[in-house]
């Protein structure tokens, strides 16, 4: 008997087409459809579909990610072997990273989606999609469960998937650790154990009126973002800073920061570059070591965008009005750096 494998479909290239009016590739492929476009899905898995929104992936909201992992649990409570969800490229990572972390299912979940449009001569999203049934019916997914990536014949964990063209067919890569499988003419090909690397912050969901600011450090950054953002009538809940190199921020930057911190506002400290960890090797204004000393939460190797999720994880299952944010936030960082 074949493991039920059930699609989560959100739209995204994969299911995208134009219009005719010349107003660009926009999601309008429903799952059934996508599904029906590969036959030999089925000498894999028996599929079902559950359409849960058509959205392109830079429309991706919390909300959607909490909607995925609804359907994902739903999936598992109703028998399902595995789950793929389809899904814009361009936040796919993330989303994959959120449903790791949350999700409360031991099922295996692998996102897809394609570089290429469907009605596009040579898409990419057929091979995709089967490449993902395939390991989320495989055995040994199955025995592990946890979230992943399928693309360009490659499966990748979430905790470390990364986009990193904007329109080459082998966009997503795993820089610090390398791909969990390869799909090969004679199946799937592990090269590490599969599993969830996540640190978990389990049944958790964003809360829609947390706000967790995002900036990135760059040659003369200021920190008029970060003043705006603590003077705006809408609190910020926590700011992740994709800093430069190791860690580090302009003085400008850093000192605004360090304001921050001042006023309870939880700050994570990432790099914006793909591989690496953060670490407090400067001192000076803005140097990491500088802005770790003065209360900043160290992300390690989580790219900034990833961090996010997690921060605004954190920050939602606040449920003590006399909790602490910054140490709530902390405590959801102490295990990132590691590399099993």
């Amino acid at each position: 008997m074949q493991p039920h494998v059930r699609i989560v479909s959100t739209g995204g290239t994969i299911a995208s087409t134009s219009s005719g009016d010349d107003a660009g590739k926009t999601p309008s492929v429903s799952g059934d459809d996508l599904v029906d476009a590969v036959p030999e899905i089925a000498n894999h898995a028996e599929i079902d579909v559950d359409d849960v929104c058509q959205v392109s992936g830079f429309q991706v909201t919390f909300e959607n990610a909490g909607e995925i992992v609804d359907a994902v649990e739903r999936a598992a409570s109703e028998g399902a072997a595995g789950v793929v969800v389809t899904h814009g490229t361009d936040t796919m990572a993330e989303s994959a990273y959120y449903t790791d972390v949350v999700v409360d299912a031991e099922i295996p979940v692998v996102f897809t989606g394609a570089q290429r449009p469907f009605d596009q001569l040579g898409t990419d999203g057929s091979t995709n999609l089967l490449t993902a049934v395939r390991a989320a019916a495989h055995d040994r997914f199955r025995e592990t469960g946890g979230s992943y990536l399928a693309f360009n014949d490659s499966v990748h964990a979430a905790r470390w998937v990364v986009k990193g063209h904007t329109s080459k067919l082998e966009t997503f890569d795993s820089p610090s650790t390398g791909p969990i499988a390869e799909r090969t003419p004679n199946g799937v090909r592990f090269l590490r154990e599969p599993g969830r690397y996540s640190a978990r912050i389990p049944g958790a969901r964003v809360d829609p009126d947390v706000r967790v600011e995002l900036v990135t450090n760059a040659m003369g950054v200021d920190g008029r973002q970060i003043e705006g953002a603590l003077e705006s009538n809408s609190s910020v809940d926590a700011i992740v800073v994709a800093g430069t190199g190791l860690g580090n921020t302009t003085g400008e930057l850093g000192a605004a920061l360090e304001t921050a911190i001042d006023r309870g506002v939880p700050v994570v400290l990432t790099s914006r570059c793909y591989a690496g960890t953060t670490a407090g090797l400067y001192g000076g204004p803005g140097g990491a070591k500088t802005l770790l000393e003065a209360g900043a939460i160290r992300g390690g190797d989580l790219p900034a965008w990833k961090a996010r999720v997690r921060a605004a994880l954190a920050v939602s299952v606040t449920d003590d009005e006399a909790s602490n944010p910054t140490e709530q936030v902390r405590a959801a960082f102490e295990d990132v750096d590691s590399i099993a």
